[in-house]
């Protein structure tokens, strides 16, 4: 292990107690093949929210990139599967001053897209990013902030990640583990009460979720998104 993968493993650690962090960083070992979300080349695999076929405005393909248009519409975008302990792994470029988010534990009986949520933003330029650090890149949105995040600026090519094992959750930006939190903690509790989502029952549970790429009329691109199934905690 050379002293990034120890600072970064030690880093994950520092986030969550030795037992869980040890759970997680065993959990590559089985693993199920990557899948690709997305080829490059077509949206395959990917739906409107709520909706049976891919939106017809708003979203394109672009030169390897799964692409949303500046106020192009089209709303937000899930995946035709579900996933339950998976580690999820996207690259992604924000437009200056823009906003969107990759989202887990939807739901689409909500019938809005309410779920946990990744932050992606210009913390440099958009107006959300300046409330706070739990509104800022690689957060769980409005309810933890990223550690130390090392992120790109706007227009620059940032590597991601989600993993989510059992009742831990991880969030990855740029080869370093930025967040981590536990399902039915009272740390999420708390952070949970204090947000936007403290009324939303199924916020802060756990289960099958679709992956969803938000329209929040901004431009933004992400490319090499692959997902990989995770043998699950309890096994």
């Amino acid at each position: 292990m050379n002293s990034r993968s120890l600072a970064t493993l030690l880093l994950c650690l520092s986030l969550g107690s030795a037992a869980q962090g040890a759970d997680v960083a065993k959990s590559t070992a089985s693993t199920g093949p990557w899948i690709d979300l997305f080829d490059g080349k077509s949206t395959a695999g990917w739906r409107g929210f709520g909706k049976p076929a891919f939106p017809e405005q708003g979203w394109i393909v672009k030169d390897g990139w799964l692409t949303h248009v500046a106020k192009g519409g089209g709303g937000d975008i899930i995946t035709d599967r579900l996933f339950t302990d998976f580690e999820l792994r996207f690259e992604w470029k924000i437009s200056n001053g823009g906003n969107s988010g990759v989202k887990y534990f939807i739901d689409e009986a909500r019938k809005a897209a309410i779920g946990h949520e990744y932050q992606v933003i210009d913390d440099a330029a958009h107006p959300d990013a300046k409330i706070g650090p739990k509104r800022q890149t690689a957060a769980l949105y409005d309810a933890i902030p990223a550690r130390s995040p090392r992120v790109k600026p706007a227009g620059e090519v940032n590597e991601s990640a989600i993993i989510v094992r059992g009742d831990s959750v991880e969030h990855w930006l740029n080869g370093d583990c930025v967040l981590k939190y536990q399902i039915g903690s009272p740390e999420l509790a708390t952070a949970k009460a204090a947000s936007k989502f403290k009324n939303e029952a199924k916020w802060g549970t756990r289960f099958p979720t679709p992956i969803l790429l938000q329209d929040h009329s901004d431009a933004v691109e992400f490319r090499d998104i692959r997902i990989r199934e995770l043998k699950p905690a309890n096994r």
